[in-house]
């Protein structure tokens, strides 16, 4: 019976054996909890996404920047700094293009637009087919026609005071806007009273058949008495007393009499730089010559 061996009993070399198994499956349960876990197909798939969206934007930023600068119709009356550098324009013509519209004169045709800014024949032929004019431009003959017949004809002594009129009539009677009523009786008071109907030029804003429609029906019965001074002789204190003058016009005028002798015509005051005959008729009204 003492040489019977239990079946149980294992050899030490497989004891071994199953010593480095079990150490084995230990170390890959452990690794099975504690080794990172892959990323999903789900969250790759989200990845990926957000990759290519990033890709299709840089796309379109580029595709944005490659594109062509394509200028639209606009009104040469109306051009920017940044416009007239897209469209080829020199300082200087942009220069005398914001000087003529200062004076309120408007461009109304291709040919106006090359006298006005000294253009050159091979730009202007590139922007005028941009050049977009308003309607009302395109049938101006039209709308002056109508415009003449509906002047009323009154005699001098029909016509009512300009210098006594009220916003209030101006709106009824010629169906002016309430602010330009208002205007024209601030600039009447800032004057003094008017001198003569022309001083209405000066009004802004005023359109031409307006003021001539209120010509029809008022005019200046009680001009402001004035004393008109020679400008030959006059002082700056009396030059500068002209409402069209600032002082520095007035020093100018000064300068160009003591250097050139007495001004003989009042045509001779474009010689002076920067002074303009665009008011010369309503100056006239304060000024002679002798």
């Amino acid at each position: 019976m003492k040489n019977i061996k239990s079946h149980f009993e294992i050899h030490s070399r497989f004891r071994n054996g199953i010593f480095l198994l079990s150490i084995v499956l230990l170390l890959s349960v452990f690794g099975y909890y504690f080794y990172p876990k892959p990323t999903t197909l789900e969250q790759s798939f989200v990845e990926l996404t957000e990759f290519q969206n990033q890709v299709d934007s840089l796309k379109l930023v580029t595709s944005l920047e490659k594109k062509v600068y394509q200028p639209k119709p606009f009104n040469p009356n109306f051009i920017s700094d940044h416009k007239g550098y897209q469209l080829g324009l020199s300082t200087q013509q942009l220069d005398r293009l914001f000087a003529y519209r200062e004076k309120n004169k408007w461009i109304n045709s291709v040919s106006d637009f090359k006298n006005v800014t000294k253009v050159s024949d091979s730009l202007l032929a590139l922007i005028s087919p941009l050049f977009k004019f308003p309607e009302w431009k395109k049938n101006e003959v039209t709308y002056k026609q109508y415009a003449r017949r509906k002047y009323p004809i009154k005699t001098y002594a029909q016509k009512e005071d300009l210098n006594r009129v009220t916003a209030q009539q101006l709106q009824e009677k010629v169906n002016v806007p309430d602010f330009i009523a208002e205007r024209i009786i601030r600039y009447r008071n800032k004057l003094g009273g008017f001198v003569g109907d022309i001083q209405l030029k000066d009004v802004s804003g005023l359109y031409d058949h307006q003021r001539k429609k209120m010509l029809s029906l008022f005019t200046v019965k009680t001009p402001k008495q004035i004393k008109k001074v020679n400008i030959n002789t006059a002082s700056v204190n009396e030059l500068i007393e002209v409402p069209y003058f600032t002082f520095e016009t007035v020093l100018e005028i000064k300068d160009y009499i003591k250097k050139n002798g007495s001004i003989s015509s009042f045509k001779e005051l474009e010689k002076i730089d920067g002074f303009s005959l665009e008011k010369i008729d309503r100056i006239a009204l304060y000024l002679t010559l002798n």
